[in-house]
């Protein structure tokens, strides 16, 4: 996998960088706008949600609610990565990224719509949690579809490259995020925001269907889906075949070592960008704008790790560099939280700095060492199903986790102990990784070497 060509092998015609250069802008967009819709409503959920759909006595139980109703579309998420794994790899790649941006638009205007507990009552919080669904499902199906149409059209040995314009979504998605509930707040009062100014970030999330029907017109499929479909489609002539039923029986370890291997990446990012969120504006008592602005400049940084990171992947292989980041973050994970707990602006900004430092040396090559891991005919299923079992175990369930461990522990070095055992999940997963990498890669001994060795 660390070795793998990133050429577009037996393709009867080559793209011209043009095109590539179209299609991966077209997959970057589509991340940035699907996770900007994704990401509002983490950053809604630590500051507004739980006091107008989760009424409640104590305030750790309302954002508790809420932070559960953000986790809910984390578990949605591998049943959109599985639909849309199935039928991406049957149908392909651009169809599927087309439907998932039309659905997380639809879902994420609905909450932008959607009336309070004190105006419609329980059917608030329960259409909350449906419409957060619709959004899980959707980013379950994107991040497969977007990663392969850039990927897939990668040139020879820039593949790392190609993937990581895909990553960056997420650091363009939480500095819009944060950057648009900021001005929310700077032009609204406090009682405005609480009372529609947080609506806008959901409302603008519209656009994205905009850039669905781009997609869907001028995009199209990528070179090795239609040389694996030919493929797919002799074979099935003999058989019934399914690229779910391919994984699960042959690829499942894989899909659980990818995922074993992601969890502290995803994990550490929620806590950074929505944990830290409500613990520094709740019991720190940090300003809240201050803090967001804090979380924008730190992810502006990831737009140039990234692309670095992966740059660098293609020259000295992906395992090295995703293992290097895997293990900056068990380091860094109580330096971090000892500065956060000082209440300084100045040191919240660097410890999640270096934090994020480490994050985006990880994500930089993830998405090229998943399209890697399978191949191309059950890549859409494999490479989805992996990333969002991360996002289940890692990213869903950290900032509900991070409010249960310091409620439960009143310190935040239970929260560094959550981040440090996961990250030894994705040091063992990674070594897994590497060694399957390099017994698939040794050569065959020939009948005579293997009598030579018996004798």
């Amino acid at each position: 996998m660390d070795t793998a060509p990133s050429a577009l092998p037996g393709a009867t015609t080559s793209p011209d960088t043009r095109h590539r250069r179209k299609v991966a802008t077209a997959a970057a967009l589509a991340s940035a706008v699907e996770w900007y819709d994704y990401f509002v409503f983490g950053i809604a959920a630590a500051l507004v949600l739980g006091d107008l759909y989760f009424p409640a006595g104590s305030p750790s139980a309302g954002v508790l609610a809420s932070f559960a109703t953000f986790a809910v579309g984390f578990l949605a998420r591998p049943l959109g990565g599985v639909i849309a794994g199935h039928l991406g790899d049957k149908r392909g790649r651009k169809p599927m990224l087309v439907l998932a941006l039309t659905l997380m638009g639809v879902a994420t205007t609905g909450i932008g719509l959607l009336p309070t507990y004190a105006t419609i009552g329980i059917a608030a919080p329960i259409l909350l949690v449906v419409l957060r669904i619709m959004q899980g499902i959707a980013v379950g199906a994107q991040w497969g579809g977007a990663m392969l149409l850039a990927t897939e059209y990668a040139p020879e040995g820039k593949r790392g490259v190609y993937g990581s314009v895909v990553q960056l979504g997420v650091p363009i998605g939480v500095v819009t995020a944060n950057s648009v509930f900021l001005l929310a707040g700077a032009f609204t009062s406090e009682s405005a925001f609480a009372s529609w100014g947080w609506r806008v970030p959901f409302l603008i999330g519209l656009l994205v269907l905009g850039l669905a029907w781009y997609i869907h017109t001028r995009v199209e499929e990528t070179p090795e889906f239609r040389q694996a479909e030919q493929a797919l489609s002799e074979k099935e002539k003999g058989e019934k075949s399914s690229p779910l039923r391919t994984i699960l029986r042959g690829h499942l370890g894989t899909v659980f070592l990818a995922g074993g291997s992601f969890a502290v990446n995803t994990a550490t990012f929620y806590i950074l960008i929505t944990g830290v969120l409500d613990y520094t504006t709740r019991e720190l008592d940090m300003e809240r704008g201050a803090v967001l602005t804090v979380s924008l400049c730190v992810s502006l940084s990831q737009l140039v790790l990234i692309p670095a990171s992966a740059a660098l992947s293609d020259r000295v292989g992906r395992i090295r560099i995703y293992g290097f980041g895997a293990a900056g973050i068990a380091l860094w994970a109580v330096p971090m939280f000892l500065l956060i707990d000082t209440g300084s602006l100045l040191w919240l900004a660097v410890g999640t700095f270096v934090a994020s430092c480490f994050l985006s040396i990880m994500y930089g090559p993830q998405a090229a060492l998943f399209a890697e891991l399978f191949t191309p005919e059950m890549r859409y299923t494999g490479a989805s199903l992996g990333y969002q079992i991360a996002a289940v175990f890692g990213g869903g369930l950290a900032p509900f986790v991070m409010v249960l461990l310091l409620e439960a522990t009143d310190t935040s070095m239970s929260v560094s102990a959550y981040i440090i055992g996961l990250s030894v999940i994705a040091l063992v997963s990674i070594k897994v990784l590497a060694d399957r990498a390099r017994s698939a890669s040794a050569p065959t001994p020939t009948p005579a070497q293997s009598e030579s060795s018996e004798g």
